[in-house]
């Protein structure tokens, strides 16, 4: 299952954003790494590393890889809507999204480990495919065994100032949640400009 594992912080400096979840290192130097870094004086930026940079954004944030990115731009392509829009929500609704907000873990990187892990039931099976596609109607439950439900109750723990998404369900006493609908574009703040990343692939 491959995915990124190489350093966060640098990269939450490299772009000026929190991709991985807060960053205290990005709180302290709110500046690109490198020795010129502090300085800031970088020359001007092209288009098309505007648009890189947007696109490696939008896929560094849901831990996704090159390949596994562009099948879902092809795939949005394919269905009816518009092109990015749609790609959002293909990601938001993958299954390791779906837990993070459900606050079932307090990074994307943590619920994607909680649902490789084997802790997630959709519609009463164990699914432990994090890039399983949610559908609306879906249940996602905590498997009862003392191991998850103590996993699921710590992480509930740390993320309950984080409010559950409006397109979800979520019954913390039970550990329960249900995709009700898809996303709505403006309900997503991706911090990216998803335009530039679709003009960068249809080039």
């Amino acid at each position: 299952m491959a995915r990124y594992t190489g350093p966060t912080d640098r990269i939450n400096r490299r772009f000026g954003i929190a991709l991985f979840g807060p960053s205290k290192a990005l709180e302290r130097r709110p500046y690109p790494p490198g020795q010129h870094g502090a300085r800031g004086g970088r020359r001007k930026q092209s288009d098309y590393s505007i648009a890189l940079a947007e696109k490696q954004k939008l896929r560094l944030q849901y831990g996704i890889m090159e390949k596994q990115f562009r099948r879902y731009f092809q795939e949005a392509q394919r269905r009816r809507g518009v092109t990015g829009d749609v790609m959002v929500q293909l990601l938001e609704t993958r299954l390791d999204n779906v837990v993070y907000r459900l606050g079932l873990g307090n990074t994307r990187r943590a619920a994607r480990q909680f649902v490789g892990h084997g802790h997630i039931l959709v519609n009463g099976r164990r699914v432990d495919i994090p890039s399983y596609q949610c559908k609306p109607g879906d249940a996602i439950a905590v498997r009862e065994s003392n191991r998850s439900q103590q996993l699921a109750m710590r992480m509930v723990d740390l993320t309950q100032a984080r409010p559950v998404m409006d397109w979800l369900t979520f019954d913390k006493d039970k550990l329960h949640g249900t995709v009700d609908r898809l996303p709505e574009p403006d309900e997503v703040d991706t911090q990216v400009n998803v335009q530039l990343v679709v003009e960068l692939y249809s080039k």
